[in-house]
This record gives C-alpha cells, structure tokens and sequence, in this order.
C-alpha cells in the first residue's frame, strides 16, 4: 500500500489563480479536497488544496476571490488549519460557524461568474451553489480544464500502477455475484444502466485492488452496470494483465477512460434510463448525460449499501485481521507503559514503534491512515498529524492519544486509546470515565431494525453532555473491508449520517474529549451490527452490536465512582474477551502485562 508524501505548497499560487481568473471573468472558484471519484485520500496529482494552501487534511474547500481567500474545515481540523495555512493569504473558517455558500452571499455581485471543476464537484453538493446563485443573481460556470493543473509546475502524473486481483477466500462473493445483485438492484428503479465512479465501489464490484491512493487500495476508474449484469469498465487497458482480464471475464468489456463520454452520448441517443448518484457521480457526467439525452435516475450509488452489508465470510475475515491487530498493539501498550515514563519516547518514535509492529503482521498491507500520535497538547487537535517540527517527548503526567490502522487482505482496522503517562490528573480520570461511559453505552444498547446512527448519537455524549461537555467530530464511521476506513452510508453522528444500521455494517464506536492546549482523549472500537433477540413482550426485531477491536482500555485513567454496575460488569467482561483472545498470540511477558492490563476493575 502507497503511503502520502508532503505536497509542496506553491505559496505564489494564489496569486497566479487570481490572475487567471481575472483574465477568464471569474469573481471567484470553488477549490475542494476532492478528486474525479470524491475519493477520501488523493493521488498526488489531486492534491489540489494542499499545493493552494498549505492545508493537509482530508477534508476542507477553499474560496479565492480577487481580494481575499477562505478555507473552510470542518471540526476535525480546525486547530490544524491555523497551524498550516498562511493567514495572510487563507482566513481559516469553521464550516460549524459559517458555511461557505454563506460566505459568498454577503460577497457575490448581481452579475458575478462562481466557477468551478464539474469533475470535482457533485450534482448534490452544488445545490447550494446554484440556490445562492438564483438568489443573487450570480452564475454558476463549469470549467473546461481546472486553472490550478495549468498553473501547477511539476503536477505528478496519475496513477498508472497494475491493478490486483482481491482473491477467494478474502472476496467471499464473485464479482459475477456482485454484478447480478447490481443488476436487480438497476432493473427495480426501470433503469437500463448505472454509472460507478466512487474507487471503492469499482474495487468492490470487480474483486480488484490497486495502489492509486494512499492508504486506501481503491481504484481510480469508471465502469457501466447494465441491467443485464454486463459492465463496462473504463480504465487504462495498459494496467490490466492477463490474470486481471482472465478475472473480470467475457461479461466485463474493457473500454480506454477517453471513450467514456461517447458511450454516455450513446446512451442518450438511444434515450436509455441511467441511474446516477447524486452525491458521489461528477457533475461532468451528469450533465453530459443530460445533454445527449438519456433519462436520469437520480438515486444514490447501488454498490455503497451492498458493499456495507459484510458477509459472514468478510465478518469472519475482520475478526482474524483485529486479532492480529490487537495483538500488535498489545506489544506497543506493554512496550509504552515501560518506556513511556522515563522521557525517552517521542510522537514519532511511539508511531515508529507501532506501525513496524503492525508491519510484521500476516497479510499485512499497509497503514490504513496516518497514525495519529499525540501527547498533551497535540492530542487535543482531532487529527493531528507529528512531523519533525511538532514532535514531543512524552512526559510523567501527560496523556498519550493514538490513533491508528491497518489494511489486511481480510479486513480494515482502525482503533484509538488514551494512555496515561504516569499518574493522571482527577480531571483527567472524570473526562475520560465520561468519555468511556459514552463508548459503553453505544457499545450496550439494543435497538428496532430501521434505528439510524443519528438515533443513538445521544447515547455517547450523555455523560459529557450533563457537565456541559461535548466534541466536535462524530461518533462513528463506516469501515470497509481491505477499503476505505471511511465508507458509507451508515455512521453515527448527531448531524445525521445515512442508512438504517443492518446486520454486518461495521461502523467505529469513538467518543473522545479535547481540552486546548492541554490534553485530548477517544476510546475507540470497531463494532458490527448483530441480530440479537427480541425481549419477551416485544413486537419488533431487535439489533445490537459486537465488539471487533481486541484491545485494553487503560485502567489508570477511570474513575470507578462515576461508572455504574452495569458499566463496569461491561468493562470487565470486555477485558476478558480481550485477555481470552490475545494471550495465545502473546509471549509470555507481554501475555503477563496484559493479564494485569485486564484485571478486573472496579468491582464492589
């Protein structure tokens, strides 16, 4: 698996783009973190937004206007942005405080031109565009070639590695298989076709990998479903061998990315139905569609919800891939407690240390993001990122944040603890005792099939909450399997987030608490949702969750007082299941550690 490398940032750029702009008669561009298939992690010739600014999260949208620029983040990386963007060129703006359409209203002139890449930008996502433009009497323009690639010295080249094979017994269903459920799935909305252009969606339908981002084997293409469960598939031909071809099959044709709008021309002419995702199909192909013709299915991307809903094959599989996981991170916890305290360890040494112990793992494939590495203070930023200038020492009192993942070729794993550094604070232990008692919550509840993620959200912030606490992330993500480590549509988020949650989703369980300058802390796990049985009485089918993470959860940092019986009859069992799991794949001095690690705690 590829990994990032810095983007260097083009400080002048700003200033050419306002040039250009001038010269074309824009008033302003949209610049968003995004590529041609709404990708998470980018290609490094997408890394539009970090060239611009500066700015290296996953997610934010800048503004640029003849006089002045914006960046807009969401919580995340709000105290990132300030630390990465120049403020005399980006004003950092929280997207909780001002959303950027807003922020054009109030700077808009009847007559102005807002442009904008159609390959970057959704039909969805430019709705508010286009309200604020009917509103202000502005015009909404898409470009012909993106002004930042022109102004771009030494843009790297797209991906063009070869694509892999995602082999039984990882891929439990053939992609034929996928493709009949595709085509079912098309027929039922009286469609003819349905275009896939999200990464993951293309890797899932087919059983294949690549390496064309970082973290994340997606492969960047597009490809046709018809309702007859052909494809066609428009990549690279150069990138696909003779195993691939032989893979993909007789039903699968093999079309050069340049011919892909004359196939949607076609479409048109011969006045086809095609279903489009709103949220995730580049406008380009949505309006090329519409100009020649072809009848619009708007909807959302039939591969997201089929690839969300886990087998019992890819359950079975994750669970193997989080064994192996946990016990990675059990040597690095055994390892911490005795080396952190004496001053020695950095950020990026305890990084170093974990990621080369997840590296020695069994079908092993890379990180599955960047490991987040944060003690005191830093940990307070979300998703903070060490690197050479921010690099501390771990210290006695501090608390210690880590982030971090893998890609196996049997699953995807992501998981945070917060270790104490020495002896933690009273303050310390009742922020964390309630950050934990909102992860126990999530992890207990039962709830009816049709509950959605936004519906629990309350549940892990309830014990913040009723000391005016919160924070500014959600609760949990959708995970893939050997994908992305974000994926939709299920989540848990009180903005709302998606799907109803149904058996097999794996979603992330990680409430977390930040105190500037000071101090941050999130407990996180891996869940999957589970059919469990209806209470006598009941009337409805009931769900809940199972613990995927297999890991410890720092004794030293809860306050037993302020956990309930149930809560901490929770937490023991918890790391028994733990001790149960791990202790054969352990040595005996490690298996020692983690014996002690998951005594029980707390009890009456």
């Amino acid at each position: 698996m590829t990994t990032d490398a810095p983007i260097a940032h083009d400080p002048t750029l700003c200033a050419k783009l306002r040039a250009r702009l001038k010269a074309d008669g824009f008033a302003a561009y949209l610049v968003p973190h995004t590529d041609a298939h709404q990708s998470e992690y980018l290609p490094a010739n997408g890394e539009r937004l970090a060239h611009l600014t500066g700015f290296s999260g996953s997610a934010g949208l800048a503004i640029v206007m003849a006089d002045e620029a914006a960046l807009f983040v969401d919580g995340r990386y709000t105290l990132q942005a300030q630390t990465e963007v120049d403020p005399q060129i980006f004003t950092p703006q929280p997207l909780t405080a001002t959303a950027p359409f807003d922020w054009l209203r109030t700077r808009l002139a009847p007559g102005d031109r807002l442009a904008f890449d159609p390959w970057l930008h959704t039909p969805a996502g430019l709705e508010p565009y286009d309200e604020l433009c009917a509103a202000t009497q502005t015009h909404l323009v898409a470009v012909d070639a993106n002004p930042i690639d022109a102004l771009w010295a030494d843009r790297p080249a797209p991906p063009s590695g070869p694509i892999e094979i995602w082999p039984t017994p990882f891929a439990p269903l053939t992609s034929a298989a996928k493709r009949d459920l595709l085509a079912a799935d098309i027929a039922k909305t009286n469609a003819d076709a349905a275009v896939i252009s999200a990464g993951d969606g293309i890797a899932w339908i087919f059983n294949i990998r690549a390496q064309d981002v970082p973290f994340t084997p997606l492969v960047l293409a597009y490809a046709l479903i018809y309702s007859d469960a052909r494809a066609q598939f428009f990549i690279d031909p150069a990138r696909l061998s003779r195993a691939v071809r032989a893979h993909l099959g007789d039903a699968v044709e093999i079309c050069p990315p340049d011919t892909l709008g004359q196939v949607l021309d076609d479409l048109g002419a011969a006045k086809k139905a095609v279903r489009v995702a709103t949220r995730t199909t580049p406008a380009w192909i949505v309006d090329r569609l519409k100009r020649a013709g072809a009848h619009l299915r708007p909807g959302s991307d039939p591969c997201q919800l089929m690839k969300a809903r886990k087998t019992a094959g890819e359950i079975d599989g994750v669970k193997r891939a989080h064994r192996r996981d946990g016990a990675a991170l059990v040597k690095f916890l055994a390892w911490l407690d005795a080396e952190g305290p004496t001053g020695h360890v950095t950020e990026l040494s305890a990084a170093a240390k974990l990621d080369g112990l997840r590296a020695a793992n069994e079908h092993f494939r890379g990180l599955s993001f960047p490991t987040i590495s944060g003690s005191g203070p830093n940990g307070a930023i979300v998703h903070y990122r060490v690197t050479e200038a921010s690099n501390r020492s771990l210290q006695n009192g501090d608390l210690y944040l880590v982030d971090s993942g893998a890609q196996y070729l049997d699953g995807t794993t992501d998981v945070t603890r917060t270790i104490a550094i020495g002896s933690p604070s009273a303050t310390m232990k009742d922020r964390f005792t309630r950050v934990l008692k909102g992860h126990i919550a999530i992890s207990q509840q039962h709830f009816p099939r049709g509950t959605c993620g936004q519906d629990l959200d309350i549940l892990a912030r309830r014990a913040l909450w009723d000391v005016g606490l919160d924070y500014d992330h959600g609760t949990g993500h959708g995970v893939g399997t050997y994908l992305g480590v974000h994926e939709g549509p299920q989540g848990i988020s009180k903005r709302g987030q998606g799907a109803a949650l149904e058996p097999g989703m794996v979603l992330s369980n990680e409430p977390g608490f930040y105190q500037d300058g000071a101090f941050g802390m999130r407990i996180e796990n891996l869940i999957v949702v589970v059919e469990v049985p209806t209470p006598a009485g009941g009337n409805c089918k009931m769900l809940g969750f199972e613990p995927l993470t297999i890991a410890p959860i720092d004794r030293t940092l809860v306050a037993c007082d302020l956990l309930t019986a149930a809560e901490q009859a929770w937490l023991n069992a918890y790391h028994q299941q733990v001790l149960r799991t791990l202790a054969p794949l352990l040595d005996p001095a490690t298996r020692a550690w983690l014996r002690a690690a998951t005594a029980p705690l707390c009890e009456y």
